[in-house]
């Protein structure tokens, strides 16, 4: 586990920790249904669901699993929807500009570790007005395995030159807290995430919980 004082570069889950993408993920969904045919759903129903992507979107939604004749169709309706509305309603959680300035500030790297794929990612992130200073994107298809696996944090910490026992990972999801454990990160779980009902974080064994974006600072010595 890294000691925190000695951090050089911060890595971060996408949806749920980094951004609140569930408003538009939610209208996504809600167009799907209403197109085919069925009841929307309370956006607070779907919030908890929406770290785990657009098949489990579906199956809350439709109730069908994947191997579903009609479940891949329903599938890439909702994924253009929400690609038309990627950043309709969706923002950096709270607190979190002010964490990436003061990284900065401090010299420390920081980048978006995500299963979403980059047809999403890099146009979300555009659209968030993100600066690339100091960053890295890896994407669910940027290497050949994704959360938990390990790859992708250890990919990221190899583009901003880091170890990565000189990094944290900061997710919502025990898959993070498995990936970053498995890289050698120190994990942080963002308890304002998609966390779903009968989910227990404490169980996740990760390093550190926070509960807003701004604990990171002091964790880091820098608030």
């Amino acid at each position: 586990m890294a000691e925190l004082e000695t951090v050089r570069a911060v890595l971060f889950d996408l949806d749920g920790t980094f951004a609140d993408t569930a408003p538009d993920l939610a209208y996504a969904l809600n167009r799907t249904l209403a197109y085919f045919g069925q009841p929307e759903l309370p956006e607070e129903r779907i919030r908890p669901v929406v770290s785990h992507g657009g098949n489990a979107l579906i199956r809350l939604g439709f109730g069908l699993q994947p191997d579903a004749p009609e479940f891949e169709e329903k599938r890439q309706y909702l994924l253009a929807v929400y690609l038309e509305n990627i950043c309709r309603r969706t923002r950096l959680f709270e607190g979190m500009a002010q964490v990436l300035e003061r990284l900065v500030e401090h010299d420390i790297d920081w980048g978006i570790v995500t299963n979403k794929p980059s047809w999403l990612t890099d146009p979300l992130m555009k659209a968030l007005g993100i600066p690339q200073r100091k960053t890295c994107i890896v994407s669910g298809d940027t290497c050949a395995e994704r959360k938990p696996h390990p790859m992708p944090i250890l990919h990221a910490c190899g583009l901003l030159g880091v170890n990565a026992g000189q990094s944290i990972y900061v997710g919502d999801a025990e898959r993070d807290m498995e990936a970053g454990r498995a890289a050698g990160t120190a994990t942080v779980c963002a308890l304002f995430g998609y966390i779903q009902p009968q989910d227990d974080p404490r169980q996740w064994a990760a390093d550190y919980y926070i509960d807003q974006a701004t604990d990171l600072l002091p964790l880091l010595g820098i608030d």
